[in-house]
């Protein structure tokens, strides 16, 4: 890396679960780079959800760099989640139709309950994860639930909106960062994992006004739906790695999300 930016830079990895992001830095400039990263970074740069793209070049090798201006803020805490500007920008993301159409033009198909429980079920077999009663139980309530769940309004999702992923700046300017899982799919994907993360059950009506929606059955639904899937999800993540006590936590707030 340091090779194709020229003398007298110097980058250190910056960290993260894909090691492909890099700080570069030369004399009083600071850079953020990463290898690879979303396709569409361009359109979230200008409609100011990341920080400003100050270029993207092409390796030999094909991969594709991109620097950013680097961040010298940090990230929100966990109560802060509830802010009126989490909302607003959860919001502006979700109607974007520049977002979309990027998505679309790249050939991203929806992410639909039917492809996440498929999905769910191929790993778990992979894992050989059988006679568990409690993510037997959970993929019974997923399959039951695909009729209530559709819902043909989709957007761009991020898909991780932890804590940790929300920035920001010196200026106090708010950003959402790490899209590299971003999908085309129902916003309760986003809600669900926010409310029931960071918001008491009491404020839900609240928040969402402020992002721009009622809270109706409808939603209560999708989103419920979404958590215990994003919930299996995470657990075979965990699984992967043969973090087993992880594994067990998740079996037990599982087991909390479905009716008995």
């Amino acid at each position: 890396m340091e090779q194709f930016l020229g003398d007298g830079w110097k980058v250190l990895p910056a960290g993260g679960v894909t090691g492909e992001a890099y700080i570069a830095q030369q004399g009083e400039q600071t850079v953020f780079l990463k290898r690879n990263s979303s396709p569409f970074l361009a359109v979230l740069s200008a409609e100011g959800i990341v920080p400003k793209l100050l270029w993207t070049r092409r390796l030999e090798n094909g991969d594709v760099v991109t620097a950013q201006r680097l961040l010298k803020g940090r990230e929100l805490k966990a109560y802060e989640m509830k802010q009126d500007r989490v909302a607003s920008l959860l919001a502006k993301i979700h109607n974007s139709s520049e977002l979309l159409a990027m998505f679309k033009r790249i050939g991203n198909e929806p992410l639909t309950p039917y492809r996440i429980v498929e999905n769910l079920k191929l790993q778990l077999q992979t894992h050989h994860v059988v006679n568990d009663l409690v993510i037997e139980k959970a993929m019974k309530y997923l399959v039951n639930k695909l009729d209530v769940v559709r819902f043909h309004h989709y957007v761009v999702c991020h898909c991780d909106i932890n804590h940790n992923n929300w920035m920001l700046d010196e200026e106090d300017q708010l950003f959402l960062v790490d899209w590299d899982g971003a999908k085309v799919a129902d916003p309760a994907i986003d809600l669900g994992l926010l409310l029931y993360s960071y918001i008491t059950e009491a404020e839900w009506e609240d928040w969402l006004a402020q992002y721009g929606v009622e809270l109706d059955h409808s939603l209560r639904e999708r989103m419920h739906w979404y958590v215990v899937s994003q919930s299996i999800s995470v657990l075979i993540w965990h699984l992967e790695r043969k973090q087993f006590d992880e594994v067990e936590q998740l079996k037990g707030y599982l087991n909390s999300l479905l009716p008995s």
